[in-house]
């Protein structure tokens, strides 16, 4: 059975008009090819649609279950054009984005804020991963694209295109009550040295790792690392347990824990660069869409 929209258009038009000769006229068309269409498309199901007189034609019970679906079928079939122009133009569709911890307190909720408002009619699947995750994940083609911590090794950049988003400076995340914290200002990572560090595992985000510890090389000083932890929310939790002090991207004051207090440093302190990879064989419209956005925010603070 091959049933074409002309046939239900033709099937809806009598219908609702009752009548072959006004549905004739409405489809701009003459009676006899209406009649013939009709019977072609009952031979087709196999069941009478219309019961027929001279004066009055109405539908069987066969004809009154076809009619809503025939309705919501031409009404589907109506929006396959704006629904296929909105895709290749990437203002519907699917989104897959993978994101670092940081990143939730500082670049991801602003933008995915304007993206749903610019597109509206993307699904956007959210996923949080390290940076090394991210990566595999983009080489295996899983997700669209990622907000990571860098670098990316020689053989990504081969296949994955890389946008810096966000700089920002570290700070000092130190349990709230310690000797070091009376003063008020920016505190030296020397009056801290009684603490054990709390840091992200180097093989997770090697990047970010050796920033952290480069902090304390250029004081002077080597930390003990006390804990490693692969999630934000895990460190700052160790640090609220009075676990150690960690050393933070400044947005992750966004975070409030009980018993954290966030200080800026004296000694000078390597910018954490965040940014965007995805893969440079990527056609997805909604990508292309998000990258625009995307790179009205590719600036330091």
């Amino acid at each position: 059975m091959n049933i074409e929209l002309r046939q239900l258009r033709y099937f809806v038009a009598v219908a609702e008009e009752k009548h072959f000769g006004r549905a004739a006229i409405r489809l701009h068309m003459t009676q006899p090819p209406l009649s013939q269409a009709i019977q072609a498309l009952e031979a087709d199901i196999g069941a009478v649609l219309f019961a027929r007189t001279k004066r009055s034609v109405a539908l069987t019970p066969a004809g009154l279950a076809l009619l809503p679906e025939a309705l919501r079928i031409l009404q589907q079939a109506s929006t396959l054009p704006d629904l296929v122009r909105r895709a290749a133009s990437g203002e519907s569709g699917l989104l897959t984005l993978a994101f670092v911890s940081t990143a939730d307190y500082s670049i991801l909720p602003p933008l995915l804020r304007e993206f749903r408002e610019a597109y509206p009619h993307v699904q956007i699947d959210l996923r949080e991963a390290t940076s090394d995750l991210q990566l595999e994940q983009l080489a295996q083609g899983q997700i669209d694209a990622g907000l990571l911590i860098p670098p990316l090794s020689d053989k990504a950049k081969r296949v994955l295109d890389y946008l810096p988003v966000l700089s920002e400076p570290l700070i000092l995340a130190a349990p709230a009550g310690h000797k070091a914290l009376c003063a008020k200002g920016k505190i030296g990572l020397s009056s801290l040295s009684d603490l054990p560090l709390i840091i992200f595992p180097r093989r997770i985000s090697p990047g970010f790792h050796d920033t952290i510890l480069a902090c304390f090389r250029n004081a002077g000083l080597t930390p003990y690392i006390g804990q490693e932890a692969i999630q934000m929310q895990t460190i700052v939790g160790l640090v609220s347990a009075g676990m150690g002090c960690a050393l933070v991207p400044q947005s992750v004051v966004n975070l409030k824990r009980p018993g954290v207090d966030y200080r800026e440093l004296k000694d000078a302190t390597s910018l954490v660069e965040t940014g965007l990879a995805w893969r440079k064989d990527n056609p997805s419209p909604v990508l292309q869409a998000f990258l625009e956005l995307l790179r009205t925010y590719a600036k330091p603070i």
